[in-house]
């Protein structure tokens, strides 16, 4: 008989992982925000970390729902062009954090499937906009490091470390997917000193969708190992 273990209660985790991020951009007169191109599609890519924690309370036998938050920081980083100017720079997703629910069930006594969804926030850093037709290291246009806010849902599989054979009462791994949503935003470009400074009456946006990969260690703090039933 397959003892049914009592998931209710808070946890916290900590691991890292690896992701990704497009955008889609173009140019707008600033202010205005009349269009002068199309869209055109960037991205990035790098390693991050995350730490979190949250409540999980379990109902009608295999069912488990809770509440969560967590952030996340590392470098995952890509690059934003200006198609008016013919200019282009690096870009970073520097952190980033979310609140949400999610809703899972036991798979096993010991192993929960789950989906999420819920709040996320984002800080994105500033760029330094050169051309292929200058000497290196020599900026034409800057934009300005900003914040933004949006959606996300993903999913995982989280069991408990008794599955590969280490006693380890509390502990588990989860491995999760999120995808993220965020609104555009207009990032007025301005010149260099090299160029004079001061705005260029231009701007571009950007609009960016995330998607990470993580696995991480959790401690529940009120997992014992004991049945609180003899079966499902």
């Amino acid at each position: 008989m397959a003892p049914v273990y009592n998931w209710t209660g808070f946890y916290i985790f900590g691991g890292g992982g690896g992701g990704l991020w497009n955008a889609d951009s173009n140019a707008q007169t600033f202010p205005g925000g009349v269009a002068i191109t199309r869209d055109q599609r960037f991205g990035g890519s790098g390693w991050f970390g995350t730490v979190g924690g949250g409540y999980d309370m379990q109902f009608a036998g295999r069912w488990v729902a809770g509440i969560f938050g967590d952030a996340q920081f590392g470098d995952i980083r890509g690059s934003l062009g200006d198609p008016l100017f013919g200019t282009e720079g690096r870009m970073k997703l520097e952190t980033s954090w979310a609140a949400g629910v999610r809703l899972g069930y036991l798979v096993a006594p010991n192993v929960l499937s789950y989906v999420n969804g819920g709040y996320s926030g984002s800080e994105w850093s500033g760029t330094t906009q050169t051309s292929v037709f200058l000497p290196v290291g020599v900026g034409i246009t800057t934009t300005p490091s900003f914040d933004r806010n949006g959606w996300f849902i993903g999913g995982g599989v989280e069991n408990n470390l008794d599955l590969f054979g280490i006693s380890a009462p509390g502990w588990f791994m989860k491995t999760e997917y999120r995808s993220a949503f965020y609104d555009r935003i207009s990032l007025p470009t301005t010149f260099t000193p090299t160029f004079g400074g001061g705005p260029t009456g231009a701007a571009v946006t950007f609009k960016p969708w995330t998607q990470t990969i993580s696995t991480s260690l959790v401690y529940r703090f009120n997992w014992g190992g004991a049945p609180v039933s003899a079966r499902y």
